[in-house]
């Protein structure tokens, strides 16, 4: 199953019919709330115009304000905005956020636009959007976006609305009321993960394999290592490296500073075959969508896998491994650390009050251990895989806000 969309919304059936979801409400998740398309005009530096697709889905908000990412890239479709919003309104809910589903995009490659040429596109998403504000909708940032394009979206919604507001756009700059750890959380978030669920299978310090060294991949190898485990093999877009008797992460990650690839890596030889398929304890897919499918699952050798990134593990594929009897953390749960300290950043911006990083990173993983066991211990009552539990655990909290509400 290649769509993401379809694949989201075969994962909120299931859960669905776990917890008796009325037939109203699981029609009324079953699509966005509200669906914007839009084009964008960009001149361009040669004179020129370009004209640019965007996007916005909220997928509900009933359990408070939209939020989050925005991403850009080429490619961009629909189905992976619609199905982006619907993940992000169930990690909300399994982070016990009080914030419903959001995302953004925009159809372009930032790396074929000049540095003003992509301000311009950035500036004129949020002129074309018009968002509300923090008690409605918050843009953050994702794949394409980052925090200089965030301080670029909160300048341009306050020169429009006339007023300062730190907290309607996420994943800024702190000089601009960004929450220090904002960076590595995500990454951070899936470590943690990665070591309450080894702890559980009798795999701690064990051997792991890292598919995709970016900000994520690169924190959680950075934070596993120094929590003892041996990351013997990460990839990049550029290939991959491997070093049984394991990576120097730390080393490696100032490689990549100055090469732009993990490839040519001194500490390590270049891996030809593919890293999903290594021998090794844990695999943390942190890449994109859909890298282990029903053609390779059957190959994976791991016995932990810990979702890094958004489903990267197809449904037919999730069955494979599940009988094989892999343990599988999905990414509702170890990726959420990003949307907690979003959430931390909005109450931060709202209050005027901002915290210490430490206190940012202590709040966190009291969230993420949090998130992690309700998921876990609800699996085991239910009998069925954490993916089911926590989906099921986040739509019973959507319901119930829904039901308070009247929408059923």
């Amino acid at each position: 199953m290649s769509n993401v969309w379809e694949e989201a919304r075969l994962n909120l059936g299931k859960a669905a019919k776990i917890i008796n979801l009325e037939p109203e409400l699981v029609n009324r998740l079953s699509t966005p709330m509200r669906f914007t398309e839009f084009t964008i005009p960009v001149r361009l530096d040669n004179g020129g115009k370009e004209l640019f697709t965007a996007y916005r889905s909220l997928h509900q908000d009933a359990t408070g304000p939209t939020k989050d990412g925005t991403r850009i890239r080429p490619g961009l479709t629909v189905e992976e905005i619609k199905a982006l919003s619907l993940f992000m309104s169930i990690k909300h809910a399994v982070a016990d956020i009080p914030a419903g589903g959001g995302k953004g995009g925009i159809v372009a490659d930032p790396s074929k636009l000049s540095d003003s040429e992509y301000e311009r596109l950035v500036r004129g998403f949020i002129r074309r959007l018009q968002p509300k504000g923090a008690m409605v909708d918050v843009p953050g940032a994702d794949i394409g976006t980052d925090a200089r394009a965030m301080a670029w979206m909160l300048d341009e919604y306050e020169q429009i609305s006339g007023f300062h507001s730190p907290a309607a756009i996420n994943d800024k700059p702190a000089a601009l009321g960004g929450s220090l750890g904002g960076h590595e959380a995500t990454g951070w978030g899936v470590a943690q993960c990665v070591h309450l669920a080894a702890q559980g299978v009798n795999l701690a310090q064990g051997r792991v394999a890292i598919q995709g060294f970016g900000q994520v991949g690169s924190i959680t190898a950075l934070t596993l290592e120094e929590k003892g485990y041996q990351i013997i093999a990460v990839s990049d877009v550029f290939g991959a490296v491997v070093n049984k008797s394991g990576l120097n992460i730390k080393a490696l990650s100032e490689h990549v500073a100055k090469t732009g690839q993990v490839a040519g890596f001194s500490g390590g030889t270049a891996l030809e075959s593919s890293i999903l398929e290594l021998d090794c304890d844990i695999l943390v897919p942190a890449a994109v969508q859909d890298v282990i499918t029903e053609a390779n699952a059957g190959r994976i050798k791991a016995t932990l896998l810990v979702e890094a990134a958004n489903a990267p593990i197809s449904p037919p594929a999730d069955l494979i491994l599940l009988k094989a009897g892999k343990t599988i953390v999905p990414d509702v749960v170890a990726n959420c650390g990003g949307a907690i300290v979003c959430d931390f950043e909005r109450t931060q911006g709202l209050s005027n009050d901002y915290w210490t990083i430490q206190q940012v990173k202590e709040k966190l993983l009291i969230r993420m251990d949090r998130a992690y066991s309700e998921t876990l211990s609800l699996a085991k009552e239910l009998n069925v895989p954490m993916r089911q539990a926590a989906w099921a655990k986040a739509l019973t909290k959507i319901r119930t806000a829904m039901l308070w509400r009247g929408w059923n």
